[in-house]
C-alpha cells in the first residue's frame, strides 16, 4: 500500500510529462541496384568486414573493387554470382545477403532472399548455394532453412580472421 502511494505521488501531471514520439515503422522498397548505390553497398558490406566473421574478407572493399564486382553480378545486393567459373556449373549460383546493421531482424533478409530465388528461377538457374560462416551467422542459417535450403556440408577451420579459425556451413536449394 505504501509503495503504491509513493508511485502515485511521484508521477508527473500529464501536461509536464515528456511527449515520446513513436518510432516510424520500418519500411523498405526492393529494386535492382544501380551504380549510384555502390557507395552505400560498400558501407554496408565493409561494416561486416570490420565487425564480424560472417564474411571471410579481411580487408574492406574499395569503390573500384566494388565497381568491378558489380559488373559481374547477376542481381542486386542481395546478389548471386556463378558458383564456379567452369561451364558445367553455369546453372548454379552462390547467394550473398548483407543488410545495414539497423535493418536486421525485420524481415528484410527474407524478402531479399525470396526475390533472389524467384529471379534466379526466372533466369533458369537450377541450384542456389549458400556458404555461411559457422560462427556469428545463426540468423543467416535460420533464414536459409526457413526458405527451404538444406545443409549439405560443414567444413571446420577453413578461414582465419580476427586471430581465430572459422568454418563454414554449406547449404543448397534446388530451384527446379
Amino acid at each position: 500500500m505504501l509503495e503504491e502511494e509513493y508511485e502515485t505521488r511521484r508521477r508527473l501531471p500529464p501536461h509536464l510529462r515528456p511527449v515520446i514520439e513513436p518510432e516510424p515503422a520500418f519500411s523498405y522498397h526492393v529494386r535492382d541496384a544501380v551504380r549510384y548505390d555502390l557507395p552505400a553497398i560498400r558501407e554496408i558490406y565493409n561494416h561486416y568486414v570490420r565487425n564480424s566473421s560472417i564474411t571471410f574478407d579481411s580487408s574492406a572493399w574499395s569503390l573500384p573493387e566494388l565497381r568491378q564486382k558489380f559488373d559481374r553480378i547477376l542481381l542486386g545486393f542481395a546478389y548471386v554470382y556463378p558458383w564456379k567459373s567452369k561451364a558445367a556449373y553455369r546453372f548454379s549460383v552462390e547467394n550473398h545477403i548483407y543488410l545495414g546493421p539497423a535493418s536486421t531482424g525485420k524481415g528484410l533478409g527474407t524478402v531479399l532472399l525470396s526475390q533472389l530465388i524467384e529471379r534466379c528461377r526466372a533466369a533458369r538457374m537450377r541450384e542456389m548455394i549458400a556458404v555461411i560462416a559457422d560462427r556469428g551467422a545463426e540468423a543467416s542459417i535460420a533464414l536459409h532453412k526457413n526458405l527451404g535450403f538444406t545443409i549439405v556440408a560443414q567444413m571446420g577451420r577453413v578461414g582465419y580472421k580476427y586471430e581465430r579459425w572459422l568454418g563454414t556451413v554449406m547449404m543448397r536449394k534446388s530451384l527446379r
